[in-house]
This record gives C-alpha cells, sequence and structure tokens, in this order.
C-alpha cells in the first residue's frame, strides 16, 4: 500500500485496525523490559542516589512532547502545503498527547529539581521555553475546540503550529546557547554519548516504549477523529434533510 493511499479515511482505519493490536504488545513488552532495566538492571548514582531514576520517565516524556509537535509540525505543512485530508485529523490528535508528553517532562522535572538544585523551578532556558511549549500545546487545543468547522479550525491551527514551530530548536540548543542548570546534551552528540550504558540502555529501551505508546495512543486518537468527522457529516445532513421534508408536506 502506497502511502498516498493512507489518504483515504477508510483504507487508513482499516491498516490501524490491523497494525493496532501489534502495536500494543509491542509497547507493553518494551515497557516491561524498560522498567525491569531501569529499577533492577540500572545503578543507582554515585551522587544522585535513587533520585536519578527519575530520568527513565523524564527524558523520554520530554523526547516525546518535542517529537509529538514535530509530527504537528509536519501535519501542518501537509494541511497547507499538500492538502492531505487526513493532515489535520493528525494534527488535531497530537496535541492533547503532546501536552500530556510536556506536562509529565515538567513534573518530574521538577520532582527532580528540588532534591539536586534545592528548588522545584527556576527561569531559565530549558524549563522556560518547555512551559512556552506547553502553552502553545493548549493554545492549539483551544482553538481547536473554538472554530467549529474543523477544515477551518485545521488550516488556522496548521499556521500557529508553523510559527510555535520556532521553540523546538530553541528547547534543543538551549544548554549550549545559555548559561542554564540543565547539563548539556549527554545521548545525542557527535561524538557519541556520554552515559554510562548501564543507564544508557534502560534509557533508550523506555524511550521506545514511549515513543510505541506515542503512535498507539495518536493512531487510536486519528480513528476517534474520524468518526466524530463523519458522525458530524451525518448529523448535518440530517439536519438540511428535516427542514426540505417539512417543506414537502406543507406544500402537499
Amino acid at each position: 500500500m502506497a502511502l498516498i493511499d493512507l489518504a483515504n479515511p477508510t483504507r487508513f482505519m482499516t491498516l490501524a485496525g490491523r497494525i493496532l493490536p501489534w502495536l500494543v504488545a509491542l509497547t507493553i513488552a518494551c515497557f516491561a523490559v524498560g522498567l525491569y532495566m531501569a529499577f533492577f538492571v540500572a545503578p543507582d548514582d554515585y551522587q544522585q542516589g535513587a533520585t536519578v531514576k527519575i530520568m527513565f520517565i523524564h527524558v523520554p516524556a520530554a523526547w516525546l512532547a518535542m517529537f509529538a509537535y514535530a509530527t504537528m509540525t509536519l501535519s501542518a505543512l501537509g494541511t497547507l502545503v499538500w492538502k492531505h485530508p487526513l493532515a489535520d485529523v493528525s494534527a488535531k490528535a497530537a496535541a492533547p498527547i503532546g501536552a500530556a508528553f510536556t506536562f509529565i517532562a515538567l513534573l518530574t522535572g521538577s520532582l527532580w529539581g528540588k532534591p539536586m538544585w534545592g528548588t522545584y523551578w527556576v527561569w531559565d532556558a530549558r524549563l522556560t521555553s518547555v512551559l512556552v511549549l506547553f502553552i502553545m500545546y493548549l493554545g492549539l487545543i483551544a482553538l481547536w475546540r473554538t472554530i467549529e468547522d474543523p477544515i477551518r479550525a485545521g488550516k488556522a491551527a496548521a499556521i500557529l503550529t508553523l510559527v510555535g514551530a520556532v521553540n523546538l530548536p530553541i528547547i534543543k540548543f538551549s544548554v549550549d546557547w545559555w548559561n542554564t542548570l540543565h547539563q548539556p546534551a549527554s545521548v545525542i552528540r557527535l561524538d557519541g554519548p556520554t552515559i554510562h550504558p548501564t543507564i544508557l540502555w534502560p534509557l533508550l529501551v523506555m524511550a521506545l516504549a514511549f515513543t510505541l505508546f506515542f503512535l498507539v495512543v495518536h493512531i487510536m486518537a486519528m480513528r476517534n477523529e474520524i468518526l466524530r468527522r463523519r458522525v458530524r457529516t451525518l448529523q448535518m445532513r440530517a439536519a438540511q434533510v428535516q427542514p426540505a421534508a417539512a417543506t414537502a408536506q406543507a406544500a402537499e
């Protein structure tokens, strides 16, 4: 099946129904392996102790917060440039998921920051830019709810999404551009990761599990949005038929 074939909502629904059970099973397996490695394989940090294991939730959540917005950015291009009929469905479905991951990243970061930094929150570049990302998610969700017509809402949200995409490189490189409490990148580096393998591998498995979980929830949310739009279309048709039938009866 070609990628363009997925522009047909019915074909997308069929394919999603086939792959979802496999994705769910793989997600559960990755979480089981990742959590086992995080709690029983990864050692405690010599400075942070067991607190360091918050990292196995915080870091994947932060990655997925950005990944979800990147998905929305590509979907926004699909809406405005390629006119893909499911692009705005993808963007709308990803927004609440991305907001949830961003909230988890902010919450776990605060819980991790208190014993490490002595405070739950500081207005450094990384924390502030992630908070801006969370606000962007909430604004996009509100925009979709404000405009009733899904086509108009999708176009307006696509424009706002592209404007907000400038925040992604700021989040990524904020620790390099400014003096922040966050340590510089230690996994995705040109000279390779600087984390010990006993911590790196559980972190990567957890990141894979989070990514698979995002895919599962995103596909399910897209299916729900397609069904919601079909119901809306049927309701609008029924609303148009009823006045016409009443007029015909009156003419008789």
